[in-house]
């Protein structure tokens, strides 16, 4: 039977409203400063439990973790994370993980990697990233709370917002291509002088 136009209605605007109870709670609950990660070194399975509890908000469904120890090995593998000493992961990994577990969804692997190689302490980063990721989180929470008000549409109000997170991709992966770019040029450069000589 179809759904009347009243119940279309109400189904779209409740998405709104679970989509922007859902972005006004996740607001209020920034991730931990760098000084309230765990002090002691964790294992592999306690990592991947704090880091579930700690995103559980970002988590799509069971049928997709945001993280497993094989994720985790292979970030390891790949160079994205630090190696673990002994077997055990301290703040350095954790934030790491944690900053790799929310950029995956919208960037590749090389480009967090890219990310990661400049400059800045862990600590640096994943401080930067915590104000970063939580002021979006309270601006998109702002944003569906108005559109729920002005009785906006949910598909397009999602297609909106897809948009947008598609533009603000291409152009952090514009920047990190232009990042690594530089600096490959020196080794480049340092390669031709060799070669010259």
């Amino acid at each position: 039977m179809a759904q009347s136009c009243r119940e279309r209605s109400y189904i779209m605007q409740n998405a709104l409203k679970n989509a922007a109870d859902w972005a006004e709670e996740a607001g209020r609950q920034p991730l931990p400063e760098w000084d309230s990660l765990p002090g002691i070194p964790l294992y592999m399975d306690q990592v991947v439990l704090y880091l579930t509890d700690l995103l559980a908000a970002f988590q799509r469904g069971e049928s997709s973790p945001l993280l497993t120890s094989s994720m985790v090995n292979n970030y390891v593998k790949n160079g994205a994370v630090l190696r673990p000493e002994k077997k055990k992961y301290d703040r350095r990994q954790l934030s790491a993980l944690a900053v790799l577990c929310m950029l995956k969804q919208v960037l590749s692997l090389q480009d967090i990697k890219t990310l990661f190689a400049g400059d800045a302490s862990q600590e640096e980063l994943y401080g930067l990233f915590r104000e970063a990721h939580h002021a979006a989180m309270k601006e998109a929470g702002r944003e569906l709370a108005q559109s729920m008000g002005e009785g906006r549409d949910s598909r397009q109000e999602a297609l909106r917002l897809a948009a947008e997170a598609n533009a603000k991709r291409a152009a952090a992966q514009r920047i990190l291509l232009e990042l690594e770019k530089e600096a490959s040029a020196p080794k480049e450069k340092a390669g031709l002088e060799e070669g010259r000589q």
